[in-house]
């Protein structure tokens, strides 16, 4: 198989292990790095992941702890890692790969302590100028498991979202769209995490069906002004990297959503809150300061987060700014 049709991932947590999992079941060739010599000997041998144990691996699916191996076998590659790993990551593959090399990632985060966009993190760490994005509502479960799924994959290449398109669409499991909006898909995927805390908030504490639905369409105004602010387009976060990924993502299958329903049920601490879309809601807040962009919902999950506020003293606050907005 040619060097081109050989996708590489970056990373063996949920999300990377299930979609090499639906990859491979299309008959796809994949190499998965993983760091951890018992992971990737687990994949290789018992074709298994610990970290999504029910997602199948069938061959032609390999993992390697050799980043140069990756970069010799693969040139496109799907960075998914946590944000809080893509620097260092993006620092360690900066060494192996090339100008050739095509890296979109799958982070829902911004890249703290600077609140930047993954892409302009990968930007200063690998030798490529060919980067995008994949987002959208695709849980790693679902993916696994073969439900069908969508996702958005984003660039200003148009080299890098057709090759995205060529390499990741497996249907009837996955189904790619194209944009040229990296900063919106990116910022729009980061931010729908946020406000899945959100609505976990609302949730478990009760706010009742006509709330939540307010709580939405703020959160899509909220998040379409820091969109324009940081220069993406204004419809992206209505569509599937944000308001489609927040519709999915709130539900117990997903940690963010968990999160928000145990802080309002008083079980866990924002000390405990460690999910990417806490990390997205601190971020995109000092991010919104920075544009000075209003987003009260967003600032009041960030207050909670930070340990600033307490739960039903911010429920108050995003209720009585939901109702005076405009």
């Amino acid at each position: 198989m040619k060097r081109g049709d050989v996708v590489g991932v970056v990373g063996a947590g949920a999300f990377g292990t299930a979609l090499a999992s639906v990859l491979a079941r299309a008959g796809k060739r994949v190499l998965l790095w993983s760091r951890d010599p018992e992971v990737v000997s687990s994949i290789n041998t018992r074709r298994v992941c610990s970290r999504l144990p029910g997602a199948p691996l069938p061959p032609p699916l390999e993992a390697t702890a050799d980043p140069r191996r990756l970069a010799a076998d693969a040139r496109f590659l799907v960075m998914a890692v946590s944000s809080t790993d893509v620097r260092e990551r993006a620092r360690e593959l900066g060494a192996v790969l090339d100008g050739s090399h095509i890296v979109v990632h799958a982070i829902g985060a911004l890249a703290a302590p600077t609140n930047e966009r993954v892409s302009e993190v990968m930007q200063l760490g690998l030798p490529t100028l060919k980067l995008g994005v994949l987002a959208g509502p695709a849980l790693p479960q679902d993916l696994a498991e073969g439900e069908f799924s969508s996702m958005v994959v984003a660039s200003v290449f148009d080299e890098v979202v057709a090759e995205a398109r060529r390499l990741l669409n497996a249907p009837p499991v996955l189904r790619l769209y194209g944009s040229k909006d990296l900063a919106g898909v990116e910022l729009a995927s980061a931010l729908s995490g946020a406000y899945t805390v959100a609505l976990g908030l609302s949730d478990g504490l009760g706010m009742g069906a006509g709330p939540r639905a307010v709580l939405v369409t703020r959160a899509v105004a909220e998040a379409t002004r820091l969109v324009v602010a940081a220069g993406g387009q204004a419809k992206t976060f209505a569509g599937l990297s944000g308001l489609g990924n927040l519709l999915v993502r709130a539900t117990d299958k997903s940690a963010d959503y968990q999160l928000g329903r145990r802080l309002a049920d008083g079980v866990i601490t924002a000390d405990s809150a460690r999910t990417e879309g806490a990390r997205a809601a601190l971020a995109g807040a000092g991010l919104a300061k920075q544009l000075k962009a209003r987003m009260p919902v967003l600032m009041g999950v960030a207050a909670v987060l930070s340990g600033k506020a307490e739960v039903r003293e911010v429920a108050t606050l995003i209720g009585d700014s939901v109702a005076t907005e405009e």
